[in-house]
C-alpha cells in the first residue's frame, strides 16, 4: 500500500478511495496523535460544498469523538478559515474536508495543528501507522467520550478577520469574483462589498455537484469574459476551498500567482515589511519572476512544490511572503496557509495605493512562455517514470537544446495520477514541441495519456 498522505492531505474519490470507514479511522487516529496529552481535546471540523462533505464529516466527527475529542463543527468554510479559527478558538487541532480544485467526485481530509500549520511528514506517518493497525488506540467509555457542537459565529468571525487585512477601502473599484461554487460562495461578496467595492459574483450557487465545474481558479475563462464585458477593474477566481486565487486584469488577461506574489513583494519591500527582503517560491515559479526580484534587490528562496514546503521554509528562515504560481500565497504575518480572499485583498491594497491599473502592475513582471503537459499514468508507476532512463535522457536533450534560454522540470503530482512536464523558454513553439517529445516517451512506455 502506498502512502495515504499526499502533498495536501489524504485525497481520493469519495466513497471509493476515501470511504466513511477510512474517514472514521482518520478522525480517531488524527485526534489521538495530535492531542494524546490533552483530555477531551477541542477539534474544529469544516468542509467545502461537495455533496460527499456531509457523509465524510459525519464519519470523521464520529472518529474524533470516539477517542474523547470534542468537535466544534464550523460547517462550510474555506480551508484558510480553519487555520485562522483554530488559533482564535484556542483549539487543539482543526481538520478540513475538501479536495480543493478537484472535481466533485473527489474529496479529501487535511489536518492543521493548534498553530494552524499543516502536519509534518512524521505526524502523518504516525497517523497512517495507527490506521494500518501498527499502533493501538485506547478508546474511552462513559463520560469520557467526545461531543460535537456547531460554531454559529465562525463565518462572521472569519469575515471580520479578512476585512481587517485591508489597508484602505475599495470604493470606486468594480470587481468580479468567481467563487468556484465552493467554500467562498457564502462569504466573498459580503467581504468585498463591505470594503466598498462594487462586486459582481459568479460561480456562487453551489448545489453539491458543480464545485470547480468550468469555473474557479482552474477555469478562469468565464471570469475573463465577465471582467471585460462589464468594464471591471479586476477579477479574482478562487478554487473550491478558497485557499488559492488567480486574478484577471481589466483587459481580461490572467494574472497568476507569480505575478501576484511579485507585485506584493515589491510593495512590501518598499514599505519595509518584507522580512529579510526574501520571497519564497516553489520550483514551478517562472524564471521571469525570479529575474524581476533580482532587479528589485529581493532574494528568492526555492522549495519543492506544495505550500507546506513553502511554509516550512518561511518559518525556518523568518520570511513572511511566499507561495506558488497556482495561486497558493502565504502572507505569514496574517495567516498560516494560502488564503485566496486574503491574497485578493492584498493585491487590491497595492492597486488602490499605487493608483495604477491591474495590468500596469502585472506587466512590471515579465513572464516567460511556460508549457505544462500533464500525462495521466497509474499512481503506482509515477516514481518509476521519473527514474526511467529513456525519460531522463529525453529531458536532458531538451535541456541541452534550451541551454540558458530555458529549463525543464519533471515532477509527479501529489494529489492526482499525473506526471507533470514543465518547460520554460523564450520560444513557445520550441518548448511545446520538446514537452510533447518527453510526453510521448511516457505514453509509449507506461500506457499514459495526455490530460486535456
Amino acid at each position: 500500500m502506498g502512502r495515504m498522505f499526499g502533498t495536501d492531505g489524504i485525497r481520493g474519490i469519495a466513497n471509493k478511495d476515501l470511504t466513511c470507514e477510512l474517514a472514521l479511522k482518520v478522525g480517531a487516529a488524527g485526534a489521538y496523535v495530535l492531542t494524546s496529552e490533552v483530555r477531551n481535546p477541542k477539534i474544529l471540523v469544516g468542509c467545502d460544498t461537495r455533496k460527499s462533505g456531509d457523509m465524510l464529516s459525519s464519519a470523521l466527527i464520529a472518529g474524533i469523538c470516539s477517542v474523547g475529542g470534542d468537535v466544534v463543527n464550523v460547517d462550510v468554510l474555506p480551508t484558510p478559515a480553519m487555520a485562522y479559527l483554530v488559533r482564535l478558538y484556542e483549539a487543539d487541532a482543526a481538520v478540513m474536508i475538501s479536495a480543493s480544485h478537484n472535481s466533485m467526485e473527489y474529496n479529501g481530509i487535511k489536518w492543521f495543528d493548534n498553530n494552524g500549520h499543516k502536519l509534518s511528514d512524521e505526524l502523518e506517518d504516525r497517523i497512517e501507522a495507527i490506521i494500518r493497525g501498527e499502533e493501538s488506540i485506547d478508546y474511552p467509555i462513559g463520560e469520557d467520550v467526545g461531543v460535537a457542537a456547531r460554531a454559529k459565529r465562525a463565518k462572521n468571525e472569519y469575515i471580520e478577520f479578512l476585512k481587517s487585512t485591508a489597508t484602505s477601502r475599495f470604493d470606486g473599484l468594480k470587481i468580479v469574483l468567481d467563487c468556484a461554487n465552493g467554500a467562498s460562495s457564502g462569504i466573498a461578496k459580503q467581504v468585498f462589498s463591505d470594503l466598498g467595492a462594487e462586486v459582481i459574483t459568479i460561480g456562487d450557487e453551489p448545489d453539491g455537484c458543480n464545485i470547480n465545474d468550468l469555473c474557479g481558479s482552474t477555469h478562469p475563462e468565464r471570469l475573463q469574459n465577465y471582467v471585460t464585458n462589464l468594464d471591471a477593474d479586476a477579477g479574482f477566481a478562487f478554487d473550491g476551498d478558497a485557499d488559492r486565487v488567480i486574478a484577471v486584469d481589466e483587459h481580461g488577461n490572467i494574472v497568476d500567482g507569480d505575478r501576484i506574489m511579485g507585485v506584493c513583494a515589491i510593495s512590501m519591500k518598499n514599505r519595509g515589511e518584507l522580512k529579510n527582503n526574501t520571497l519564497v517560491v516553489a520550483v514551478m515559479s517562472n524564471i521571469g519572476l525570479k529575474r524581476k526580484m533580482q532587479q528589485e534587490g529581493i532574494a528568492v528562496a526555492e522549495t519543492a512544490v506544495g505550500d507546506r514546503y513553502v511554509l516550512e521554509c518561511m518559518m525556518k528562515n523568518g520570511y513572511n511572503l511566499g507561495g506558488e504560481q497556482s495561486g497558493h500565497i502565504i502572507f505569514l504575518d496574517k495567516n498560516s496557509t494560502g488564503d485566496g480572499m486574503l491574497s485578493a485583498i492584498q493585491m487590491l491594497n497595492v492597486l488602490k495605493a499605487s493608483g495604477k491599473s491591474m495590468s500596469a502592475l502585472a506587466n512590471e513582471i515579465t513572464i516567460y512562455p511556460q508549457i505544462l503537459v500533464n500525462v495521466i499514468v497509474d499512481n503506482e508507476v509515477k516514481n518509476a517514470v521519473l527514474e526511467d532512463e529513456d525519460v531522463i535522457n529525453e529531458a536532458k536533450k531538451a535541456e541541452t537544446q534550451l541551454g540558458e534560454r530555458g529549463r525543464v522540470l519533471l515532477r509527479k503530482s501529489g494529489t492526482e495520477p499525473l506526471i507533470r512536464i514543465m518547460l520554460e523558454g523564450d520560444n513557445e513553439k520550441e518548448i511545446e514541441e520538446l514537452a510533447i517529445l518527453i510526453a510521448n516517451v511516457i505514453i509509449k512506455k507506461y500506457n499514459g495519456k495526455i490530460k486535456n
